[in-house]
């Protein structure tokens, strides 16, 4: 097994930029996605990311070649896939959306191409990242896929590490994932979490877990992320930074995360890794990006702390009470 990530991305997306620079448009194409992010950020702090993922037609000949050009390395399943592209204008100072051409959904066959080939890489890596695909494409990617791909992974022992929300956290929390990251909007989104309180989060992560040997993470915005690890509720706390674009912080944490487990598989060093990569990030205004010397250095400021949030008892869910708790209205 060597000592790399498998990342998981169903469907990159190409993101066509529009900037301005000496009084002229400044056109630029990069890769994008919750997993392009992730593996970008892992790569930055010194990992080596393997990226399984979809690409087909024009858009995605051009991101399998800017992702090379990243240092990450694709392993592609083209068949019906087509990218989604999306234009973004930033002249004015903030990013305005012009177009969103969403990817077309796999085919049955293409998924099980994704299943297998990520199955295979997932295997041969230290670490194994399940991503989620563009929020605009429900049905790139199904809730069952994450599950199997979790089990199996899971059962030929591989550490999986999952950054998703609603019916796919669900599955892969079935799957037995060790690792499952979510953010407190997407929780208040769900209902799930509408205070954002620590007692109301702490809830939460104790009943989505499937198994007490899972970790969970919530990040928080500006507000120290939560991880329950065991019998422990723990607040990973990160000195104060002035945000330039939090776009991308909460993948650049996962890949934080991930990162520090590849190194030295210490839980408590990579949850700080995590939080510096995430607080960089959002010091920026390039998704998934930062510098490995500036992450290490706030990373040995982080602290990780246990607290008590005065939970009372843990709750077990099946897995069908599971999936439609956190996808309720």
């Amino acid at each position: 097994m060597s000592e790399h990530a498998m990342i998981f991305a169903p469907a990159p997306l190409l993101t066509v930029t529009v900037e301005q620079r000496a009084g002229r448009p400044d056109i630029h194409l990069h890769a994008g996605g919750q997993g392009v992010w992730q593996a970008r950020m892992l790569t930055a702090l010194g990992g080596r990311a393997v990226l399984v993922g979809g690409f087909g037609g024009e858009s995605g000949a051009v991101l399998r070649r800017l992702l090379r050009k990243e240092g990450i390395q694709v392993c592609p399943v083209r068949g019906t896939v087509r990218n989604g592209v999306h234009i973004q204008d930033r002249r004015g100072g903030r990013r305005v959306t012009l177009v969103e051409a969403q990817a077309e959904p796999p085919s049955r066959h293409d998924l099980d191409e994704l299943h297998n080939l990520a199955l295979v890489q997932g295997i041969d890596a230290q670490v194994s990242v399940l991503s989620g695909p563009s929020p605009g494409d429900p049905e790139l990617a199904p809730p069952d896929v994450y599950r199997r791909l979790a089990a199996d992974l899971t059962a030929n022992g591989a550490r999986v590490v999952a950054d998703l929300t609603g019916s796919r956290l669900a599955a892969v929390a079935e799957g037995g994932a060790y690792l499952l990251k979510v953010s407190h909007e997407e929780l208040g989104a769900e209902h799930l979490a509408p205070t954002g309180s620590v007692r109301e989060l702490a809830a939460v992560m104790r009943r989505l877990r499937t198994t007490s040997r899972q970790v969970v993470v919530v990040s928080r915005a500006e507000q120290p992320a939560l991880a329950l690890a065991g019998g422990e509720l723990y607040e990973i706390v990160t000195g104060r930074m002035t945000p330039a674009d939090p776009h991308g912080s909460g993948d650049s944490m996962t890949a934080g995360i991930v990162a520090g487990l590849l190194r030295d598989g210490d839980l408590k060093a990579a949850l700080r890794l995590g939080a510096a990569a995430g607080a960089i990030n959002a010091t920026r205004h390039g998704l998934g990006t930062g510098g490995r010397e500036a992450v290490e250095r706030l990373a040995a400021l982080v602290d990780v702390r246990a607290i008590d949030a005065d939970l009372g008892h843990r709750v077990r869910l099946d897995r069908e009470e599971l999936a439609a708790w956190l996808t309720r209205d």
